[in-house]
């Protein structure tokens, strides 16, 4: 049986060009650059899901995340493992294809280096996430979100997202 740990990754440079693969165990564990994806997802009345991580998650488990999902696999387009991954979190089938934002080097200064793809995707299906994923999940309205960012412990990497995020609504109104 595979796990999470020994799914294969593109290994890539500050350019986002491909230069290897590895386990994806191993690249966490040597601190290997690759590529992830970040969907913010809103119900129907525009609320944004929000979850807590399960506690076996091998990246920041049990912190809360504003976005779902993960890694992309080797050979894999970001569009590809965009939907893949909205999907296999939220429990669903048939979402739209989320819609790519934008992209950015993620780089916590401690070895943690992902180049990250932005996208957003309304989910008008009742959701049904992982259980092995999502220890806890609501639809929240944004005033919500904001006034749990100081409070909550969320996902370093989440976060350098979602105010990228912000930031990048700003400049397009």
């Amino acid at each position: 049986m595979t796990t999470p740990a020994d799914e294969i990754l593109d290994i890539v440079d500050e350019h986002d060009q491909v230069i290897g693969r590895s386990p994806r165990g191993e690249a966490y564990a040597k601190g290997l650059r690759h590529r992830c994806v970040f969907i913010q997802t809103r119900d129907a009345e525009g609320r944004l899901f929000v979850h807590r991580r399960t506690a076996t998650k091998l990246v920041f488990p049990s912190l809360y995340d504003m976005f779902v999902g993960g890694v992309v696999g080797a050979g894999e387009s970001y569009d590809e493992a965009a939907l893949r991954e909205a999907e296999e979190e939220l429990g669903v089938s048939g979402l739209p294809a989320p819609r790519f934002l934008f992209k950015f080097l993620y780089d916590d200064g401690a070895g943690r280096s992902w180049w990250s793809a932005v996208y957003e995707v309304r989910c008008d299906l009742p959701v049904r996430p992982q259980a092995e994923e999502v220890a806890w999940h609501d639809f929240l309205p944004d005033a919500e979100v904001e006034r749990r960012l100081p409070e909550w412990e969320w996902v370093p990497d989440g976060l350098a997202a979602y105010e990228r995020l912000r930031e990048h609504r700003r400049a397009a109104r």
